[in-house]
């Protein structure tokens, strides 16, 4: 006979409401009920025979570059934490820099503990850097990243369609001419933004100019400057440009407008993650919105079923965006 809650219920005599809540450790429940629950859910292999004690939550940093210059880590953060907390788990977060010296000691006390479910945010994953993960000892999971050989789960953005919604939107206000505010720094996220913007592109039977893509500093500041001195060489602009994200756009915004274009007049913009600067900026910029907590919070309940069921089955989760109009775009008749 299959294991399931009604035989837990009838084998320790708690109802099967106290049991499923006790299973998801929610509050409410004492440690003594909750203790004799577990073993009877794991004596009967209800739920698989582990240890986890606490969630680690893995800032993985090869240059900082898209990690350290914006608030959307530590919005995605607080949805985690938040997850934890009602989920009744400990969490740590751990900075792990691949430019410091202690790396690898860092790494090896991370990988090599099986009483911790690693959550690892990948976003500067380049290359071979997942190489050092694999070995995990415990249960771990990439969030805003995908490991192309599925050896791991992971929680991710649908980031070529969304970038594909974003052009889409361009084409359909009469922009032709659309060009790309390409990230120096090429994670995979903007490479699937790139995607999405050929698709489009060519969906709609619309030539690709080289001249029209710029490539910026991934930093706010980096970009304000790479775009200035693009600027100073008077090139021909686009009617509109997608940029990789906000903080690229913001940065090519404020060179645009000191080197004299308006926007959205001369040129429009569209961004990506909807940064709380979103609605600061003028003109206000039009971007697609990453839902930042919700990821973080996903990213745990994800984990809390590989806990309780095992990682057996794969799954990558792509989660959408929505795309927020404001005052960037201009309508071409």
């Amino acid at each position: 006979m299959k294991a399931s809650i009604k035989q837990i219920s009838e084998m320790t005599g708690y109802s099967p409401a106290t049991i499923s809540n006790a299973l998801n450790r929610k509050k409410g429940v004492n440690s003594e009920t909750a203790q004799e629950v577990f073993r009877v859910a794991k004596e009967i292999g209800y739920i698989q025979e582990n240890d986890i004690k606490k969630i680690v939550f893995v800032m993985y940093k090869s240059t900082g570059l898209i990690i350290e210059d914006t608030p959307f880590f530590s919005l995605m953060i607080d949805g985690f934490q938040n997850e934890c907390r009602n989920s009744g788990y400990d969490m740590v977060i751990s900075y792990l820099d691949k430019r410091k010296d202690d790396y690898e000691t860092l790494l090896k006390s991370i990988i090599n503990d099986p009483d911790s479910a690693i959550v690892l945010l990948g976003s500067e994953l380049m290359g071979n850097d997942f190489d050092d993960f694999r070995d995990a000892k415990g249960l771990l999971m990439t969030l805003d990243y995908w490991s192309d050989d599925m050896s791991r789960n992971g929680v991710l953005i649908n980031n070529e369609d969304s970038a594909r919604k974003a052009v889409d939107y361009l084409i359909e206000h009469g922009h032709k001419d659309i060009g790309y505010l390409k990230g120096s720094f090429r994670i995979k996220a903007f490479r699937s933004r790139a995607v999405g913007y050929r698709i489009s592109m060519n969906k709609h039977n619309l030539p690709i100019d080289k001249e029209y893509t710029v490539t910026l500093s991934t930093t706010m500041d980096g970009a304000y400057k790479d775009m200035l001195a693009y600027l100073e060489k008077k090139p021909k602009l686009p009617s509109a440009y997608f940029a990789d994200n906000d903080m690229i756009a913001f940065g090519a915004m404020k060179a645009l407008q000191e080197s004299g274009y308006k926007i959205p007049e001369d040129v429009s913009i569209i961004g990506f993650d909807d940064l709380p600067y979103c609605e600061i900026v003028s003109p206000r910029l039009t971007s697609l919105r990453v839902p930042k907590q919700e990821m973080g919070r996903m990213a745990v309940r994800r984990m809390l079923e590989m806990i309780k069921y095992g990682d057996d089955v794969r799954a990558k989760t792509q989660v959408c965006t929505e795309f927020i109009e404001r005052d960037s775009v201009r309508t071409i008749q």
